[in-house]
């Protein structure tokens, strides 16, 4: 009897919403589901690959979870056949796309697709090969085709005044236009929302009258009753104050390409680059178009007055700090619990001798808290080499207790396997949930004819805005598995990297004391989890927990308390 091959299916929804009729999800899984039935030694496994809003062709398959779920599972030899609806919905990166699909073949998994059958060529079969090079360069091609002829398209047409779509900024809602798209989308528009446009107003009052930056409009809102229960999300920051004031929607001109995607990430384009609609719309302006470009020059002349302020041109600089800080990707804010980031405090004064004027200026941790306007206890920021003497001789202490302990790294590995187990757990049952909710909005989707139509229990408006509401939480969702994802990659301590470290240990100080920053800050992730400090104290989370065999030291969970002065 032949032996019956697991099959599992993988199925993408990408970032330009599938435009295709062939691209939409339920289509893919149907199409998909009946390929397999017809071959009667395949059987189809309950676990499927499911990867929604990403890019395969702007996401490199190392960022891409879903797919290094697959080879994590070939690899383990779970499934014999992973089966797609076409090959663009595995990717359409020619060199990436072509060695994920010989890795999977390596471990002894064929990638089928509906429309061009067994695409795996064998190891030995270098024309096979370099006709999957191919065949993902035609996609990869394809995608930039198409990209160019769709920014080509949406220039002209924001030029004209269309709105293309997004999210709606702040002070608008999106609502039906009553128009269908080509692919039987109902299309939205921008339109005023009267209790925010008032808050924009006062916030381009504010900036243009009063001078006041981004992080001080923030704080001056967030202190005053009524304009805090206008904030988005119930905080005002000083990143959504800066995107109100600088977008020229608000004069009533849509624009297109503010910020341009270089190696992977997006950069602001200075305005002059932008595509504007060529005369503003009445219906979306909440302020005069003369108030928003004296709101912009006002901005960059604020911005240029304080680079560096007159008195102190020319003022020669005592450097201290040449970069990153070494406890930056595990140290906290012990008030608001937000991530502290990479910052300099300056200091000036005049040498008596000469009259010189010089500066100084010491690294130190900030809290993000307190530079977006976010109100925030009086301490903001703490200087990096106090924290930072603290938390080494602290590892030390740590370092040398380990050495004691032989058997230690069965340790490590014992707690790392509790802590991926419960962490997957958590993924599945995130994933499962992020399934129902995509089903539902599938289905929602599908009875927008009948809404649009009367004919359904729910008005339109009221099923798109449940439609909205599901997909915010879709996004949530995805962000919560890829933290859990995150997480479990940071549970990693291989033997080998145990025994470096255990062999930098009795030089341990002098590793500290010689090391640049950014090697610093590799042998801390490797101990540390999480600092948080405050002015009181520095508590100090160790990943791994000591309290069951070496009691002496820990304070319970792998946390070590200190007192210490002001920062």
């Amino acid at each position: 009897m032949q032996k019956k091959q697991i099959v599992r299916m993988l199925l993408r929804v990408s970032s330009n919403q599938q435009l295709e009729a062939d691209g939409d999800l339920s289509v893919q899984r149907r199409l998909v589901m009946e390929y397999i039935s017809k071959h009667s030694d395949w059987v189809l496994d309950e676990k499927e690959y499911f990867e929604g809003s990403k890019s395969g062709y702007k996401t490199a398959v190392s960022d891409r979870d879903t797919l290094q779920e697959a080879m994590k599972d070939a690899k383990k030899q779970e499934y014999d056949i992973l089966v797609a609806y076409k090959d663009d919905r595995i990717g359409r990166r020619m060199w990436e796309i072509g060695a994920y699909v010989m890795t999977l073949k390596n471990y002894g998994v064929d990638i089928y697709t509906v429309k061009d059958g067994c695409i795996s060529p064998e190891g030995d079969d270098i024309m096979g090969q370099m006709m999957l090079a191919l065949r993902f360069g035609n996609a990869q091609k394809s995608s930039s085709d198409t990209g160019m002829r769709v920014k080509d398209t949406a220039q002209k047409l924001v030029q004209q005044g269309r709105f293309m779509g997004g999210c709606a900024p702040y002070g608008y809602e999106l609502v039906l236009s009553g128009e269908i798209s080509k692919h039987g989308r109902a299309l939205h528009q921008l339109k005023v929302i009267p209790e925010q446009a008032e808050v924009v107003r006062h916030i381009y009052s504010l900036s243009l009258n009063k001078e006041f930056g981004s992080a001080k409009i923030a704080k001056v809102l967030n202190e005053d009753e009524y304009y805090k229960t206008m904030a988005p999300k119930d905080v005002w920051k000083s990143g959504t104050i800066t995107s109100i004031l600088t977008n020229p929607i608000y004069a009533g001109h849509v624009a297109y390409k503010r910020r341009e995607r270089i190696n992977g990430k997006y950069h602001r384009l200075d305005s002059d680059d932008w595509i504007k609609s060529v005369e503003p719309d009445g219906s979306l302006q909440i302020i005069d178009g003369d108030t928003w470009d004296r709101t912009q020059v006002k901005r960059r002349s604020r911005a240029d007055k304080y680079i560096k302020t007159l008195e102190n041109q020319g003022v020669k600089v005592m450097r201290r700090n040449g970069g990153m800080l070494s406890l930056i990707d595990v140290i906290y804010c012990g008030y608001c619990g937000r991530k502290l980031t990479n910052g300099t405090k300056y200091s000036y004064w005049t040498m008596k001798d000469t009259g010189e004027r010089r500066a100084s200026r010491t690294p130190v941790y900030r809290c993000q808290s307190a530079q977006l306007g976010i109100p925030h206890d009086k301490v903001t920021q703490f200087r990096a080499d106090r924290v930072e003497k603290i938390v080494y001789d602290s590892i030390m202490e740590y370092i040398r207790n380990l050495q004691e302990k032989e058997d230690i790294f069965e340790v490590i590995e014992q707690s790392q396997s509790r802590e991926r187990k419960i962490l997957e757990s958590e993924i599945r049952r995130l994933e499962k949930e992020l399934k129902k909710i995509a089903d539902g909005i599938e289905t929602m989707e599908a009875c927008i004819p009948q809404a649009i139509s009367g004919t359904y229990a729910l008005s339109i408006e009221e099923l798109a805005a449940v439609i909205r509401k599901q997909k915010e939480k879709a996004e949530e969702q995805k962000q919560l598995v890829s933290q859990k994802r995150g997480a479990i990659r940071e549970v990693a301590l291989t033997m080998e990297e145990w025994m470096q470290l255990k062999a930098k240990i009795p030089t341990w100080q002098q590793v500290f004391q010689n090391a640049d920053a950014e090697t610093q800050r590799v042998l801390v992730n490797k101990l540390v989890g999480r600092i948080d400090v405050t002015d009181e104290q520095i508590v100090i989370r160790f990943k791994l927990n000591l309290n069951d065999f070496l009691p002496r030291i820990s304070g319970g969970c792998g946390t070590i308390p200190y007192t210490h002065g002001s920062a």
